[in-house]
């Protein structure tokens, strides 16, 4: 006869031996895979866009009150969408072009659709911070539009960009986790079917703990690259 705080143990046992290499690992790599790719397609997109958002403002080097007005909506409608929903909105438009709504490829599709637009308002308020004098000076000397874009604007944010960008990282680990309620894999698919949905708390925890450990090293480097640029 088991009491209830028996089964309580026998629920919150974990066999390390088979979890970690069967289990931990291989999802830790799957959230490493999922968020690697979204931010390099997002991150580059991300970029694109919110640079246009900067450039594209009234007085600045590509001043164009339409394409501003059309971008500004497009990142005010689905950047506050909740990411859980998006996913859920998102799954017709997942089939059509990964051809499932479930795995780590469906999961990157919305991951990518959704980190965009949130990269692209991060760069355009890093990129306000420039001293307008700096651009004005590069203006004066004839320089080039895309030669104040590339070798004024860029540099003159990078140290502020690679700090949102590494926000941005922890945010897309965030979504990585949330995919899991898609059967997206990783770490968030072992948190939620091997620790929570049943009842144990000791891999639900591992998992934060794999979560927290990540989510440090990836503030760490992205510190360490914002100061080393920022002395230049």
């Amino acid at each position: 006869m088991y009491t209830s705080e028996g089964k309580l143990l026998a629920a919150n046992s974990v066999d390390w031996a088979s979890f970690m290499p069967d289990k931990l690992v291989p999802a830790l790599g799957e959230t490493l895979y999922m968020v690697s790719f979204t931010m390099l397609i997002a991150g580059f997109l991300g970029l694109v866009v919110g640079l246009l958002l900067y450039t594209t403002r009234q007085g600045n080097i590509l001043a164009n009150r339409f394409v501003n007005i059309v971008l500004n909506v497009v990142v005010n409608i689905v950047r506050p969408i909740p990411f859980i929903i998006l996913l859920a909105a998102l799954g017709p438009l997942t089939s059509m072009v990964v051809g499932t709504r479930l795995g780590a490829n469906a999961a990157i599709f919305a991951m990518v659709f959704g980190a965009t637009f949130a990269i692209a308002r991060i760069v355009e308020q890093n990129m306000v911070s420039i001293d307008p004098g700096v651009i004005e000076a590069a203006r004066a000397m004839g320089a080039s539009k895309m030669r104040i874009l590339f070798t004024v604007m860029i540099p003159e944010a990078l140290g502020p960009l690679i700090l949102g960008y590494t926000f941005l990282v922890i945010g897309v680990v965030d979504m990585s986790a949330m995919a899991g309620y898609i059967g997206g894999g990783g770490l968030g698919k072992v948190a939620l079917v091997d620790g929570y949905q049943r009842f144990n708390e000791i891999i639900t925890w591992s998992v934060v703990a794999v979560i927290i450990i990540l989510v440090q090293l990836i503030q760490l480097v992205g510190n360490m690259l914002a100061r080393k640029v920022m002395r230049r």
